[in-house]
């Protein structure tokens, strides 16, 4: 049923509030705790009304239940080549920082992108449940599987309305960009999706979650997600290609890359280039990492992150610093004063691009187990703003 989560789950809550203004008498009584019972009709409702004692309750290790739903049939194994963007979406993971892919087709993009969710940290219990929640208001959790144990990863059709990405309808139903929470939300060829369409994900991206407001009533559903985009460097795909001949001019480029704002843009950490994979690195017999050993650092870099903001609300990873953190907690030395000054004077970047490179480089440096952010952290997280690099200089 739909919602039945989310409807048992403030159930629980009501009854334990209850206990507590009962006080003692209440949980001498065994009214504290909270037994859960499967029915499958109204009248097998009222026979547990009228005989609690001929039902069991029913019995569930939600632990157990997690382990065993947390696999997943994709590994970055798979990926042939592409060192320089494993790299990048190693960095992007370890920091939960927003990233973009620009290549030619079939260079693998798409498929770098669905293997995002094997290498970011295993979800907690925590986050597995508020993310059943979300898909069993959506009525999207499949009746086999009681727990969504792997993260969320969702890719849109550039066709969706602005209220499919965002949520809608008469009685406010998540969207896409909360049915991504604890996950990843994939925007494929990232031009093609309508400007307007785009420009509300700002809300979400900077809040982390999302409010759907009708006459009746209000709805806040969450909406922390990891965005993933890609798109070609041009109309026909093959801008910089050194095997195939671009037939596109300056302006049309121009034009098509501008189809993004630059405030969403501004908003995405990291970019990357993904080039078209060479023919012996597509049949080469080089070992490549699996998404086990690259988690494996990603988590530990998390855990640094974790420590360092263990004081501070609703931040766990690099990407959620607000300016006045980024300021303590990413202090550099002279020379890299020099470099990013340099970086920003000649690209024309924003404060916004200033302070994602900061945070980037201090994900960096966290990866490397550094306690400070060296001249080389800063020198690869400016390396990864190849849309101020390439075309908006």
């Amino acid at each position: 049923m739909r919602g039945a989560l989310s409807a048992g789950l403030c159930a629980r809550t009501e009854h334990s509030k209850r206990g507590r203004a009962r006080g003692k008498r209440a949980r001498s009584s065994g009214c504290g705790g909270h037994r859960v019972y499967a029915i499958r009709s109204l009248p097998q409702a009222v026979d547990l009304v009228n005989a609690p004692e001929s039902f069991k309750p029913v019995q569930l290790d939600a632990r157990a239940l997690l382990a065993e739903a947390a696999q997943y049939p994709l590994d970055l194994r798979d990926v042939r080549g592409q060192q320089g963007a494993k790299r990048a979406l190693e960095v992007a993971c370890a920091g939960s920082h927003n990233i973009i892919f620009l290549g030619p087709p079939g260079a693998g993009k798409t498929m770098l992108a669905k293997r995002i969710p094997t290498i970011l940290p295993p979800m907690s219990l925590e986050e597995a449940i508020e993310t059943t929640r979300i898909h069993s208001v959506a009525g999207l959790l499949e009746d086999a599987r009681g727990l969504v144990g792997t993260r969320p990863f969702r890719s849109p059709h550039h066709t969706i309305s602005d209220a499919g990405l965002i949520g809608g309808g008469a009685m406010p139903r998540p969207g896409e960009v909360s049915l991504g929470h604890n996950g990843v939300l994939f925007l494929d060829e990232l031009p093609e999706f309508q400007r307007n369409v785009l420009e509300v994900l700002r809300q979400p991206l900077e809040e982390g979650a999302v409010t759907i407001s009708r006459a009746a009533l209000s709805v806040t559903f969450p909406a922390r997600f990891m965005l993933a985009a890609a798109m070609n460097p041009c109309p026909c795909g093959f801008f910089g290609d050194s095997s195939h001949e671009c037939h596109c001019t300056p302006p049309q480029i121009q034009r098509y890359v501008s189809k993004t704002s630059g405030p969403l843009l501004d908003r995405i950490d990291i970019h990357i280039d993904v080039p078209a994979v060479k023919y012996k690195e597509l049949r080469g017999e080089t070992a490549t990492e699996d998404s086990a050993a690259v988690r494996e650092r990603v988590v530990r870099a998390r855990k640094r992150q974790l420590e360092r903001f263990a004081s501070e609300k609703r931040i766990y990873a690099n990407a959620q610093m607000p300016p006045k953190l980024i300021r303590k907690r990413c202090a550099i030395s002279v020379e890299g004063e020099k470099l990013l000054e340099t970086a920003v004077t000649r690209l024309g970047l924003s404060a916004r691009a200033h302070d994602r490179i900061l945070k980037v480089a201090r994900t960096i440096a966290d990866l490397d187990s550094a306690a400070d952010i060296a001249s080389r952290h800063l020198s690869e997280a400016i390396q990864y703003r190849t849309l101020d690099r390439t075309y908006w200089d």
